[in-house]
């Protein structure tokens, strides 16, 4: 079987399962496996999405059909609804065409599922850009776009960047929430009453042009990767999106018309400073207390492989992106941080 067969056989298998499970815990099936495909560990994914099932929730059941999608936008009760919606969007026109239409109304509502509804469609969007568009690719997709929609979430208190802030600085100038206790609803919450988190976001400088918005997406994913170093031990879990969210945002421009390029930026900006203002410390780690790097990505590519979780697969995917663009060690140390926080399954 080659390797796209065993990527397609496993979103098969995932696809009847629900994109959430437990306590709105997130299914990141689809999305770790892309990764172990990608990475070179296909071998590994049945006996993984085995393990996996065991904890998932079956996909809820259509209750009726979309005709207003303003009125059901983040209506999570109307999640088969819009998996309905979007399987009949793809069968009536190109997927770019609704990836097109639907990515300006749903970046608005970045932080749905807590970031996790646009990096499934992120993910997705690889397998299709890289030529894979067998029909469980193109449900993955669906499957992802209506995650996000039912889900979608806007950030409270957002701007626009319009200051002078190279991409590193205005990262480490994100305040913090007054008290970081609490769901993500109740620290998101806290956003809206903090004056100074629009003051940081607008303090970025900001992208005239699609390709300056690629460049900061690129440099806000750096920031973000290397900031897990340090600060990773706030949330171990919840501090990877700051990283792996504008990522997702960064591999999905090539498949967006380019004048949504800048927008997007803007979105995953602030859904990775508004994870920064509500999860990270203030205070750094001592760095003797930090891991030093892995001998070569592939190794802690391995290890991760190895590792088996899922956050740990998809960040260290991301930070040995990073290592490969930057040639930062402290990226494969970041990778070998998560891997201290979260043990093997």
């Amino acid at each position: 079987m080659c390797v796209s067969e065993i990527l397609d056989e496993a979103y098969a298998r995932l696809h009847p399962t629900g994109p959430e499970w437990g306590d709105e815990l997130s299914n990141h099936g689809p999305m770790a496996v892309e990764v172990l495909v990608r990475r070179g560990h296909a071998d590994l994914v049945p006996r993984w999405v085995d393990r996996y099932l065991n904890r998932l929730d079956e996909l809820p059941a259509p209750t009726g059909v979309i005709t207003d999608w303003q009125d059901a936008l983040g209506d999570f009760s109307r999640l088969g609804d819009w998996v309905g919606y979007f399987h009949n969007e793809t069968q009536e026109r190109p997927w770019r065409d609704v990836l097109a239409i639907w990515w300006p109304r749903l970046i608005p509502g970045i932080a749905a599922g807590a970031t996790h509804s646009v990096i499934r469609v992120s993910h997705a969007l690889r397998v299709l850009l890289a030529g894979d568009e067998s029909p469980q690719a193109v449900a993955e997709l669906v499957h992802g776009l209506a995650w996000w929609a039912a889900r979608s979430t806007v950030i409270p208190n957002t701007a626009e960047p319009r200051g002078g802030l190279a991409t590193k600085a205005a990262f480490d100038a994100v305040p913090r929430i007054p008290s970081q206790d609490g769901q993500l609803a109740n620290r998101f919450g806290q956003l809206a009453e903090l004056h100074s988190f629009p003051s940081a976001l607008a303090a970025l400088k900001p992208a005239d042009t699609p390709e300056e918005a690629r460049r900061r997406l690129t440099e806000l994913v750096d920031a973000a990767t290397l900031t897990y170093l340090t600060h990773g031990h706030g949330s171990p879990i919840l501090l990877v999106h700051t990283a792996t969210a504008p990522n997702a945002v960064l591999h999905a421009l090539p498949a967006l018309p380019e004048e949504q390029w800048a927008p997007s930026l803007t979105a995953a900006w602030a859904a990775s400073a508004a994870l920064i203002a509500t999860y990270a410390p203030r205070e750094a780690a001592p760095r003797e207390v930090l891991p030093d790097a892995p001998e070569s990505a592939a190794a802690v590519l391995d290890r991760a492989a190895e590792n088996g979780d899922e956050h740990v697969i998809k960040f260290t995917d991301t930070a040995a992106e990073v290592h490969a663009r930057t040639g930062d060690p402290d990226a494969l140390a970041a990778a070998a941080r998560i891997q201290e926080f979260i043990r093997p399954r």
